[in-house]
């Protein structure tokens, strides 16, 4: 090899940085700042159903913060609704918290994830909350409040940041936030762990009944991502006799797949009566131990109680907005038949950790979670991919960045 003067010099600097730890330094700092651009893109929900690409310069980072380039979001009912209805009054708002991607740059004081686990850059990771100025909040006491009591991105109000949703191709992650290092996990499964961890919270509800078990006949009611996810979560515990009920024959030809041993269309009965007949005959004849309510329908959600025999259990985790009121009979769905119910809204930050065993277990054992993802949008198709997931063309929708 040819050898200068230029070479020999440059050569000579390197081994002297190195002798004086400058090139350690250099080593552990963000390979990939060199390559962050000055500005970043956001997705805002700017009026109803319509968003427009802004930019916005990235702030700096400070010794608390983190940098995220996003690889890939989800699109949530949540987001749907906010689409829709903006009821929660964000608009204008950078929506997406079902969102992956990989640390570019970060603070100094950043060492280790929510779970003490090590994070540099180049690491994938997701994030939880924001913890609020709450002390029944506390980064070591996970489980007094779920996600509801605390805020998230994605759904927090714009700001001078602006980087505040994974609807992005940057994310800027403040101090104050919780967030995982899921470096083992693919990207698929990396956008999936939002949606699983409301499923997680559910389970993890229904089991302080003290009805859920091996051998319970389980029926879930609503076969969207939701549902669908609900029934692989009950088959990796063991649950195999499982029902879905939903009124989309391709939905649950899909439930079989993640789990479900039977279904019941209910369009192909007409009355409750006649649909809670069908749903006792998959069972040989038996009424449910236990029924998951995942519709967001006030309809559906009285006629659950139908299904479920005395003494059994029920968890409604349906409604994440105010979705109006069911009707039901206290007297003869609740009291006489001494129902068990529980609510669920969200999850936990210690359901958040757990929902990584479960998508390594759901894969071990065969169930195919990656189809859950049907249809994949770039940034800036994020109104068509909104309008396909109103139109339920698929499962769940994701926004996957070039």
């Amino acid at each position: 090899m040819d050898m200068n003067s230029a070479n020999i010099e440059e050569i000579v600097k390197q081994v002297l940085a190195g002798m004086s730890g400058n090139a350690s330094a250099a080593a552990s700092a963000p390979a990939a700042s060199g390559s962050i651009p000055k500005t970043a893109h956001v997705a805002m929900l700017t009026a109803l159903e319509h968003y427009d690409i802004k930019e916005f310069p990235i702030p700096e980072v400070g010794d608390d913060d983190i940098l995220v380039k996003v690889e890939g979001c989800g699109v949530c009912g949540t987001d749907a609704h906010e689409f829709k209805r903006d009821p929660f009054g964000l608009i204008p708002v950078a929506l997406g918290h079902e969102g992956t991607g990989e640390i570019v740059k970060m603070g100094k004081n950043v060492k280790k994830d929510s779970a003490g686990k090590d994070v540099k850059v180049g690491d994938k990771v997701v994030t939880c909350m924001i913890f609020r100025d709450d002390p029944d909040i506390t980064m070591f006491d996970m489980n007094k409040q779920n996600v509801g009591a605390a805020d998230v991105y994605g759904l927090l109000p714009d700001d001078d940041v602006h980087l505040n949703g994974w609807f992005s191709d940057y994310i800027f992650i403040r101090k104050g936030s919780t967030f995982f290092n899921v470096s083992d996990l693919d990207l698929k499964s990396r956008i999936l762990i939002e949606p699983c961890a409301v499923l997680i919270h559910a389970v993890e509800r229904a089991k302080t009944t003290g009805i859920l078990r091996f051998n319970s006949r389980v029926v879930v009611q609503g076969c969207g991502p939701i549902g669908l996810i609900c029934i692989a979560v009950l088959r990796t515990m063991g649950i195999e006799n499982i029902v879905a009920v939903d009124g989309n024959a391709q939905r649950l030809e899909f439930a079989k797949k993640m789990g479900a041993d039977k279904s019941v269309n209910f369009m192909e009965h007409k009355g409750i009566d006649a649909l809670a007949a069908a749903v006792k005959d998959t069972f040989d004849g038996h009424l449910a131990d236990f029924a998951f309510q995942c519709t967001g329908s006030p309809v559906a959600h009285a006629n659950i109680y139908h299904f479920i025999r005395n003494g059994g259990g029920l968890c409604e985790l349906g409604f994440f907005i105010n979705g109006g009121d069911a009707t039901i009979n206290p007297h003869f769905d609740l009291c006489s038949k001494e129902i068990n119910l529980v609510g669920s809204w969200v999850y936990t930050l210690r359901d958040y950790a757990t929902t990584f065993d479960f998508l390594k277990r759901a894969k071990a054992i065969g169930l195919p979670m990656d189809e859950l993802i049907t249809h994949t949008y770039p940034l800036e198709e994020i109104n068509e991919a909104h309008q396909t997931n109103l139109a339920q063309k698929g499962l769940k929708i994701a926004i996957i960045n070039k």
